[in-house]
């Protein structure tokens, strides 16, 4: 089985409906890094040195590359990540290999035995 690592960088407010939409197109679970900090194109806006940028989390999904492309858009048709600046980024890489997913390759193969 092959795997695809989705990397979402994502405002706090909308992690729990990025992660929803995650396991609702076949993400089976998720590990969040909270309080990240980004910059986009333009630099963050300060108030006496403190920054007033919100909070970006972290979200990190390994998922079977046949169901990769249709949770990254999920993620960001949820996120608004094309329709709203700033609000997000996902992207997917590939993972060459993975130790500790035994179980989760099963349950994968099964749903994914249904939908062939």
């Amino acid at each position: 089985m092959h795997f695809k690592l989705i990397v979402v960088f994502v405002e706090d407010s909308k992690t729990e409906a990025v992660m929803e939409a995650a396991r609702d197109a076949g993400a089976t679970g998720c590990t969040v890094v909270n309080n990240a900090r980004g910059e986009g194109l333009e630099k963050s806006k300060t108030f006496f040195g403190l920054t007033l940028a919100t909070q970006r989390d972290v979200l990190l999904m390994l998922v079977e590359e046949h169901l990769s492309r249709h949770i990254l858009e999920h993620i960001g048709e949820v996120g608004e990540f094309d329709d709203t600046p700033g609000t997000g980024i996902a992207i997917q890489i590939d993972v060459e290999d993975a130790v500790g997913v035994v179980h989760q390759a099963q349950i994968l193969g099964e749903q994914l035995e249904d939908q062939l």
